[in-house]
């Protein structure tokens, strides 16, 4: 029965629909300007990230004329025209990267087709072509269709880097967990052997031997206690990446040097916030990352200076046509030795393991790294010489306004959305210094 109404509805020529397609194309600009102010007013967000980039902007009439043309001929299918498809791929992809969740991607389109039947009704009174009921009601049924496959296949690109995000972080969460259970079995293998050593009476008699062994259950114990300080840490942030809260980079810095206060004191390090971008970041993430970098930095600062000091800045920068978030972590410590660079973000590795008595498990720089490449960033590290340190990490810029941190007058304009009485602002840059 569905298929004979859908060949009928084909083979009726209506002169109401071809009216009504007409109009569409030529009012298209205002429909476009429609659905953004309305997606920007009920769904929450800025305007200017509805359409980030004017490119996405100037294509947004094609998706209008397209469906102007299934309106006037069903046989012209939407799914056949490979341009069309490319664009509602693309705003599903962009959605993911923004972080949407798929019921901002429903109401998106739900608002298309609410201001698409507004204009239907608006229009049909005025158009003086015949039309029977079924005509209409026709007319109505492919202005809906045509709006839901463009739905569909936005929606569906959406589902599938979601489905892949999560394939990637069961990956890394198994493997991640090997290596915690690895490393706590170990741990654990060495206080039990120590303690059942230590009741040895032999050993137990000699104060130098039970000394050492002693410190061994000590040093083992408190790496372990590193360990589920980790993984307590990265539990804060076992949730969706859309529910996590993001507060400006200089906040979260100042946290981080907050909490290491005491032992840069202890360890005689000042601790330096300087230039950093009035950009907001995912607060779990960043603090957990730059919590490892600054303590990393303190532990290892170069006793033989009379000045221990650790820089923390960053920057918003564009190449290529990308913009990302720049942190670092810059001290005038110990260093690392050349032949230990390369493996820095290794798990388990300790590039001063035989050189310092400073402890560690070698889990924190690949935790550093794991986390932030979850974000869609990067973890590195920088050497200027042998003696002192960068390490950094960046995220990918994930508005207009942090996009415009950087760049002139003409570069920001390329993010002001047409039709819209919002531009993309440049974000400040503070200048600030906390002594941690």
């Amino acid at each position: 029965m569905w298929r004979r109404t859908e060949r009928m509805e084909i083979n009726t020529n209506c002169s109401l629909a071809a009216e009504l397609a007409r109009r569409m194309r030529e009012g298209r600009e205002e429909l476009t300007r429609r659905w953004l102010e309305r997606i920007a007013a009920r769904v929450d967000m800025d305007p200017n990230r509805v359409f980030p980039t004017n490119e996405l902007l100037d294509h947004v009439p094609l998706l209008m004329d397209r469906i102007a043309d299934y309106l006037q001929d069903p046989a012209d299918e939407i799914t056949a025209d490979a341009p069309v498809i490319g664009k509602a791929l693309e705003l599903g992809e962009l959605r993911w990267s923004q972080g949407f969740d798929a019921h901002q991607i429903l109401k998106e389109y739900e608002i298309l087709g609410g201001v698409l039947f507004q204009f239907l009704v608006r229009s049909v009174d005025d158009i003086e072509e015949p039309c029977t009921r079924a005509e209409l009601l026709a007319c109505a049924h492919r202005l809906f269709r045509a709006v839901a496959v463009i739905q569909q296949l936005s929606t569906e690109q959406y589902l599938r880097l979601a489905a892949e995000a999560v394939r990637e972080r069961e990956e890394r969460l198994r493997s991640f967990n090997r290596m915690v259970t690895h490393e706590l079995k170990n741990r654990i293998g060495s206080i039990l052997g120590a303690g059942q050593l230590l009741e040895d009476p032999e050993i137990s008699a000699d104060p130098a031997r039970r000394a050492r062994f002693a410190v061994m259950v000590t040093q083992n114990a408190d790496a372990m206690q590193d360990v589920l300080q980790n993984l307590l840490e990265l539990s804060k942030m076992d949730v969706d990446a859309r529910r996590q809260r993001n507060v400006p980079l200089p906040r979260t810095a100042a946290e981080v040097c907050r909490q290491l206060r005491e032992m840069s004191q202890s360890a005689g390090v000042k601790v330096r916030i300087e230039e950093l971008p009035e950009v907001e970041v995912n607060s779990g993430a960043v603090e957990l990352c730059l919590t490892n970098y600054v303590s990393n930095a303190i532990k290892y600062a170069d006793p033989r200076k009379p000045e221990r000091w650790v820089r923390v800045w960053g920057e918003v920068r564009r190449e290529n046509g990308g913009c990302e978030v720049v942190v670092a972590v810059e001290d005038n410590g110990l260093g690392v030795p050349e032949d230990a660079r390369a493996e820095l973000f290794s798990r388990f590795y300790r590039a001063h393991g035989t050189v310092t008595g400073v402890e560690g498990t070698g889990l924190g720089l690949s935790i550093v790294r794991e986390t932030i490449e979850g974000l869609g960033g990067r973890a590195w590290a920088e050497f200027d010489g042998v003696e002192g340190s960068r390490f950094l990490l960046s995220l990918p810029c994930r508005r207009s306004a942090d996009r415009g941190d950087v760049g002139t007058a003409d570069d920001n304009a390329a993010d002001e959305v047409s039709g819209s009485d919002a531009s993309a602002s440049a974000g400040s840059t503070s200048q600030r210094v906390a002594d941690a």
